[in-house]
């Protein structure tokens, strides 16, 4: 067996060994306390053992730039993500998740399971790059761009957490958060979540043998799960924060949150949203309409949902 496909299934079972054991102590205990705790810890894990494991014998996993330099944004990440959810947990005095959720066998099993799932997937294009047994040689454009890009979305996601949490301390000033980041996009957060697997899926691409390479393909479910998470799964993620109930207060208590959202993207951060025709923000800035608010109306004695264009009430 590869080097690559070792410390891949190594990874794995590490993975679930991590997770299992949680699970099986916080059932014991009926706690949810540190499922967000042990999902970054197994992050920072898989960063660790991947990297003491990665080096071969012509070339240790220090004398490689490529290795190091994923290693190390991908933990600072990750690192900021356990910081964060464990800190967001404290303030909130628990994680409404898991009301009705933990006392259940089967279904706070499930809990676990995803996460590690989740943890693993996303984790595979540094397990990937780090793995590799291919010498340095250099950056290439790709590389370049994606570590750059990989960064950059780290540090949008950090900026994007601590503003959002300093508005909340400050006691939600306008209703909506609008500052810093904020201004240009409606989930910055996510957007740099987004970003972040994207750009690590291109970097591990010079780790591979090329476009033939089964591993590197594998490692796509990276980017494409954090998406089918955030943007597609409900109670999550987009979905959650564009739901009927969250939408309600914000279209019912503040009318000029109509006017934030025409002018604002979803996403991407961007000046100039509301200048950008309908079809492009349904399509490349997925401003889709599954996202608008919908109401119920009484029509002859009968619920009927409808979609508001709320353009009509600037």
């Amino acid at each position: 067996m590869s080097q690559e496909l070792t410390i891949l299934g190594i990874s794995a079972a590490v993975t679930a060994a991590i997770q299992l054991c949680g699970f099986g102590l916080a059932f014991a205990l009926q706690t949810e306390k540190f499922y967000d705790i042990l999902g970054g810890i197994n992050f920072l894990a898989l960063g660790i053992y991947s990297a003491i494991d990665g080096g071969h014998k012509d070339e240790a996993w220090t004398d490689n730039p490529r290795k190091v330099a994923c290693t190390v944004v991908f933990c600072v990440s990750r690192t900021w993500l356990l910081v964060f959810l464990a800190w967001r947990a404290h303030e909130r005095g628990g994680d409404s998740r898991f009301d009705g959720v933990k006392e259940k066998f089967f279904m706070f099993l499930f809990y676990w399971v995803f996460q590690g799932i989740w943890v693993f997937c996303i984790s595979m294009p540094m397990i990937l790059v780090n793995s590799s047994d291919k010498r340095y040689e250099g950056f290439s454009i790709l590389d370049w761009v994606s570590i750059v890009a990989f960064g950059m979305a780290v540090i949008i996601e950090i900026f994007a957490d601590v503003q959002k949490a300093i508005w909340v301390k400050k006691g939600r000033e306008g209703g909506f958060c609008q500052i810093g980041i904020w201004k240009y996009s409606r989930h910055p957060n996510y957007f740099g979540e987004i970003l972040q697997w994207w750009s690590a899926f291109g970097f591990a691409f010079g780790s591979g043998t090329g476009w033939n390479d089964a591993q590197w393909w594998a490692s796509i479910l990276s980017p494409l799960f954090t998406m089918q998470i955030l943007l597609n799964t409900g109670g999550t993620g987009v979905m959650q924060a564009n739901s009927t109930q969250s939408l309600k207060r914000y279209y019912e208590g503040y009318p000029e949150y109509s006017l934030y959202r025409e002018s604002t993207s979803i996403l991407i951060p961007f000046i100039g949203y509301k200048y950008v025709p309908k079809c492009l923000k349904r399509t490349l800035f997925f401003d889709f309409g599954c996202y608008e608010y919908q109401i119920e109306e009484q029509d002859e004695g009968e619920n009927e949902t409808k979609n508001f264009n709320y353009k009509t009430f600037e």
